[in-house]
């Protein structure tokens, strides 16, 4: 941190980790060498032969990876990359392939060309040569546009790519601009342009110094820089007088002395600063062919395009400060899905069609047909009887010829309407069409007609602010003439900037013709359009997309559907009655109670009670059909125990103690290995394993131990042959071994957390809800503070690998959301509502009732119940109660009602969620 300034002393302290707040303007950074930007150019020609056309992207491009699949498989295997970093580059070089049509190389030149948000285009040359050509290049190029359109353009370039932000008098070929400049003067003219730089300033006072023109120490002192900067100004205007000569007495070039100060520091910019050589190599082969050019239009920047126009004032060509700079008019998205990304040279029809309805004249009266008629022109009879599809102008036209305002003017191939005022230029342009009627001009109309130099190049002018996008051939038709006549006075405006060429319209191969400001409109309408598919979601059409996420509007079946439903849930604390008889049925088409034993007894999934709150039950609690019961993962056990610490050690019941002690000193163990080993009975061993499995302690291999812990006494019976045929029996010996789930001790508040273990948190959020925000964590019991989530999640943003925004419309604070998840949310958004109806258990994570809806919350009891229709909150059991929400006819009501109350369990479990008495296995 600077302090104070003195003659020759600077006094500086510690800055703390404050960030930088001293300005600086033009610097020199260094740039990468031959070798390295051979190298980036051959990685991106490589991934570019393993990424293929991408001409079939797919819909979810961003979910399915099959079209990069090969890329990353190179990557990781030849390159030895980590998976993430593979999968990053692979997307970052194929979304850029997709929007560019081609991968940027030293062997494949491209320019891409795009409007900002104020109405200017910028070109931006995708040249991966390094910093020291890219730099000559573009100051040569800033240089020529200067010279052929008198405009001086900002101008920035780093070591893959030039940028030049263009005025509204710039309109041309794209593809000329290679040919702009040829390697047998591009010498001469980069050696103009670099003497306006700060580049040619910088190296002038070295070259000083070094010689000794200018005094660095004087009288043992050294000379502030200050005065060095005058001094050598002093001397360039002696030596060089042209260099700080008033531009207004300079017609043409500079004359450059022949001096060796002058020579020596231009030798320095060209070859040290710049590299004229490799400049003109690459010249030579563009004009020899050597290169693949492509040049292509987009509605907005290209992802390799953002680093540049992010780019630090390091890389600025020009004087022109960050804040003025044109590129911060360009709006920048923070992701695009390749999908996307292959549709950037395209504009949307919709808004073609709608700029070509606004600007078409509608005509209710003569008066306005008049206005039309000197606005545009002229108009054809067929244009004129055809109106604006709804009414026919005939009857207006003819109140203007009886009036003698306007008249017909007949050609060998058209009729046209002409008002009285364009009268002389058609006439100039058609000087063999007849009239019909007759009528005499005014003398002023003639005079301004006189002023006129080319009457067809302004007939065409007008014509085409009518017209949007259309090819020169309708108008040759429109207008009776030949295709050269018109191209001719096209090009001639296109030099003045007026109109610009391309293919504009989607799927038209043909070259098109588009006035500047209308095309202008186009970009906006279509990246509104775009913008609006990306707009926060509302709460019902989140809610719609959590159905889909979750698998409740599409329920599958099987062991492995069944794996993936508990990953996702992985974590979340629900009532132990409510997983077989509200949220996995509610995901699944045909739920059996044996495929969760089985996936459990697999090994990879593990239930139990991993947060315990000590201010509510007894030591001697007992598991009830509300006790909060998760299932993780094996592979993230040890995560989730941490995070679920205790704060403090449990005081056990005497026989708790000792099955726990059992456990703890002989490992897992079945329940009669641990009836024989504790010397307890059966009974008073289930007695211990109801408070150990309550406070979280201990779990079974299979599922099958919760449920026999959670059928009260009175509920068992004596069994008989005819009730053990119809009912399934739950014993704690099924459960297959007892294991001891957490130790029984307490870990420091302060050391509960650890940065892993939030990330584990935050990326299974981010499974389980697909967008992420700080009142979706108020539903997760064992989530950790906001404060630590959300600097995990920045830090995951950071690197790529989630997106930050706001994505739903009815909550506030920081978002981040799955890039798949977003694509989701958009096809969510875009789909009808059909009528849809989901009900859900109270105890369900999808529960957000009152968290992103204005409705009350429901209490989170499993019995409770609520219905949805296309994703908003129409109707709520609470307790034995039904409560509609929403005004709902009579007739319907009962539908509905029954609807709530009708659940998916299977008949199997009635027994185990206490709908009839089950039998004591070994009674008669």
């Amino acid at each position: 941190q600077i302090l104070k300034i003195e003659n020759g002393k600077v006094r500086v302290m510690d800055a703390e980790g404050q960030p930088p707040t001293l300005p600086f303007w033009l610097g020199e950074a260094p740039g990468r060498s031959h070798e390295l930007s051979y190298s980036v150019s051959r990685l991106r020609e490589t991934v570019s032969e393993r990424l293929g056309e991408l001409n079939d992207l797919p819909d979810n491009s961003s979910l399915d990876h099959s079209w990069k699949q090969a890329a990353i498989d190179w990557l990781t295997g030849e390159l030895e990359l980590n998976e993430s970093a593979a999968d990053q580059i692979a997307t970052y070089l194929g979304v850029s392939k997709a929007a560019l049509g081609e991968m940027p190389s030293q062997n494949t030149l491209v320019l891409e060309r795009f409007f900002d948000e104020a109405g200017d285009m910028h070109l931006v040359i995708h040249s991966p040569f390094g910093n020291r050509l890219n730099r000559a290049w573009g100051l040569a190029l800033r240089k020529r546009f200067c010279r052929n359109f008198n405009f001086e353009l900002q101008a920035a370039a780093n070591d893959n790519t030039i940028i030049l932000s263009l005025g509204a008098t710039h309109s041309f070929p794209l593809d000329e601009v290679f040919n702009y400049l040829h390697p047998n003067t591009v010498r001469q003219i980069l050696i103009q342009a670099v003497l306006d730089s700060p580049i040619f300033e910088v190296r002038w006072r070295w070259n000083a110094s070094r010689a000794l023109a200018v005094l660095r120490r004087r009288a043992g002192k050294k000379v502030p820089a200050q005065i060095q900067r005058i001094q050598t100004e002093d001397l360039i205007s002696l030596v060089f007088p042209d260099q700080l000569a008033c531009f207004e007495n300079i017609a043409g070039d500079r004359e450059i002395p022949d001096h060796p100060l002058v020579n020596q520091t231009i030798h320095d910019c060209l070859y040290e600063a710049m590299d004229i050589e490799l400049l003109e190599r690459i010249l030579a082969d563009i004009h020899a062919g050597n290169k693949t050019l492509i040049a292509k239009d987009l509605r907005e920047a290209s992802p390799l395009a953002h680093e540049i126009l992010n780019a630090r004032p390091y890389a600025f060509l020009d004087d022109a400060p960050l804040e003025e700079r044109r590129t911060r008019a360009v709006m920048n998205r923070r992701w695009l899905d390749p999908k996307e990304a292959s549709e950037l040279g395209q504009l949307d029809q919709a808004a073609i069609d709608a700029v070509r309805a606004e600007v078409w004249p509608d005509v209710q009266t003569g008066d306005e047909l008049l206005d039309a008629l000197v606005l545009f022109g002229f108009l054809t009879e067929d244009e004129g009887k055809r109106g604006n599809s709804l009414t026919d102008w005939s009857s207006l036209f003819a109140e203007l010829l009886e009036s003698k305002r306007a008249t017909k003017l007949i050609t060998d191939k058209q009729q046209f309407w002409i008002a009285v005022e364009r009268l002389p230029e058609m006439q100039a342009v058609f000087p063999n069409a007849k009239m019909s009627p007759e009528m005499p001009i005014p003398d002023r109309i003639e005079e301004r007609a006189k002023s006129i130099d080319q009457p067809l190049k302004e007939l065409i002018r007008n014509r085409l602010e009518a017209s949007g996008p259309i090819q020169s051939g309708q108008i040759a038709d429109l207008m009776g003439l030949s295709d050269h006549q018109v191209e001719s006075q096209l090009v001639a405006l296109e030099n003045e900037g007026f109109v610009f060429r391309g293919h504009f319209t989607p799927g038209q191969d043909e070259l098109e013709w588009c006035e500047r400001r209308l095309l202008a409109r186009i970009h906006r309408y279509t990246l509104k359009r775009l913008r609006s598919e990306v707009q926060p979601v509302s709460a019902q059409d989140f809610m719609r997309f959590l159905f889909d996420w979750q698998y409740l509007t599409q329920r599958g079946e099987g062991p492995e559907f069944l794996k993936t439903v508990l990953e996702q849930l992985e974590g979340y604390e629900a009532a132990a009655a409510s997983w077989e008889s509200e949220l996995l049925p509610a995901r699944m088409k045909f739920y059996d109670h044996q495929i969760l034993d089985s996936v459990c007894l697999s090994g990879t999934v593990v239930w139990g009670r991993f947060r315990r709150d000590l201010n509510n039950g007894s030591k001697k609690a007992s598991p009830i059909k509300t006790t909060p019961i998760s299932f993780v993962q094996r592979s993230n056990l040890n995560h989730w125990k941490e995070l679920t610490a205790f704060e403090q050690t449990i005081e056990l019941s005497s026989y708790a103690e000792q099955v726990y002690q059992t456990l703890a000193q002989n490992g897992a163990s079945f329940f009669d290995e641990i009836v024989d080993r504790s010397r307890l009975l059966r009974t008073q061993v289930e007695e211990a394993m109801n408070e150990l499995v309550a406070n979280g302690l201990i779990s079974a291999d299979s599922f099958t131990g919760l449920r026999s812990l959670l059928i009260p006494a009175n509920k068992k019976v004596r069994s008989n042959y005819r009730m053990r045929k119809r009912s399934q029996i739950f014993d704690s010996s099924q459960a297959g071994r007892w294991w001891i789930l957490k130790r029984n001790e307490a870990v420091a508040e302060e050391n509960q957390f650890s940065i892993e273990q939030i990330e584990l948190f935050a990326r299974q959020l981010l499974r389980r809800y697909g967008v992420v925000f700080r009142k979706l964590v108020y539903q997760e019991k064992a989530a950790p503070p906001w404060r630590d989530l959300v600097r995990v999640l920045r830090r995951m943003e950071a690197r790529g690998e989630i997106r930050g925004g706001r994505f739903v419309d009815a909550v506030w604070g920081e978002q981040f959301a799955l890039e798949e998840a977003v694509t989701q949310l958009r096809k969510t958004r875009k789909a009808e509502k059909d009528g849809q109806l989901v009900t859900i258990s109270a105890a369900d994570p999808l529960n957000l009732v009152g968290i992103i809806t204005p409705e009350q919350r429901i209490p989170a009891f499993y019995k409770n119940r609520i219905l949805y229709k296309d994703g908003e909150t129409i109707a709520v059991r609470n307790k034995n109660d039904v409560v509609f929400l929403k005004a709902i006819p009579d007739a319907e009501k009962w539908n509905y009602q029954k609807t709530l109350i009708y659940r998916n369990a299977n008949p199997r479990l009635n027994v185990y969620l206490g709908k009839e008495k089950i039998p004591v296995p070994g009674s008669n």
